[in-house]
């Protein structure tokens, strides 16, 4: 048995989409050893709701105790190479043209919501770089550290999720997370000073594909993902 806690909002009244799909991720990570996760949310994850694990097939789902399916993993694998690292004075003026600041469809996002206080929310604003990627520095908050200091997989997908919802653009056109394909390199430390960047690579109707990264600052990569993103109707998610 399992809950997504209310921390863990992306929409107010469900689970943010890059740690839903991190906590599959971790899930398939533990039972199968896979080192590259596709994970697909079928629906809006539910907050404080009791769900369980099912396997089949090699294949790990997230259901509801009704039977419907809000999730799954299973192996996966990139189409392309990841984001190029952002420098340092593209990652701050990332932050400085950070457009949540000014419309956020979701500003309790646990991860770039405007809203969230320090060790409550990631507190993870990118903007644009002028070259087609939004990025932005940040340093997790201890709160998000383990006993040894490192992020947990859900923490860390939720980090790697958000720069590509905004290299889509939440202010023209409110997204969220269909399927995400993600793997941790290395897990980032609390106190650790690092850069993000997200790019988007093709619109499809409805359908954003982006891809997003996390590095140090001698450009070392942590995580990298890919994901696709579903256009909405906002009022469905207010």
């Amino acid at each position: 048995m399992v809950t997504i806690s209310a921390q863990h909002n992306g929409p107010e009244r469900s689970g943010n989409g890059g740690y839903v799909a991190g906590m599959l991720g971790a899930q398939l990570v533990a039972g199968h050893g896979a080192d590259v996760v596709e994970s697909t949310l079928r629906m809006p994850p539910p907050l404080q709701t009791p769900l369980t694990w099912e396997w089949a097939d090699g294949v790990v789902r997230l259901v509801t105790a009704g039977g419907a399916v809000i999730g799954e993993a299973r192996p996966g694998a990139f189409v392309d190479a990841p984001p190029a690292p952002p420098s340092a004075e593209e990652a701050a003026a990332g932050l400085q043209g950070y457009p949540g600041f000014h419309t956020h469809p979701f500003d309790r996002c646990f991860t770039c919501g405007t809203a969230r206080e320090e060790g409550d929310g990631l507190r993870l604003f990118t903007g644009p770089t002028g070259d087609g990627r939004v990025a932005g520095p940040w340093t997790p908050h201890a709160a998000f550290g383990g006993p040894d200091g490192a992020l947990d997989v859900p923490t860390t997908w939720a980090a790697l999720d958000c720069p590509g919802g905004w290299a889509a653009d939440f202010t023209i056109q409110p997204v969220v997370l269909g399927r995400m394909t993600a793997q941790v390199v290395r897990a980032p430390r609390a106190g650790e000073a690092l850069r993000s960047v997200g790019l988007l690579r093709e619109r499809d109707g409805r359908k954003f594909r982006t891809a997003t990264a996390l590095y140090v600052a001698d450009d070392e990569l942590l995580g990298r993902a890919e994901q696709v993103w579903i256009q909405i109707d906002l009022s469905q998610f207010s």
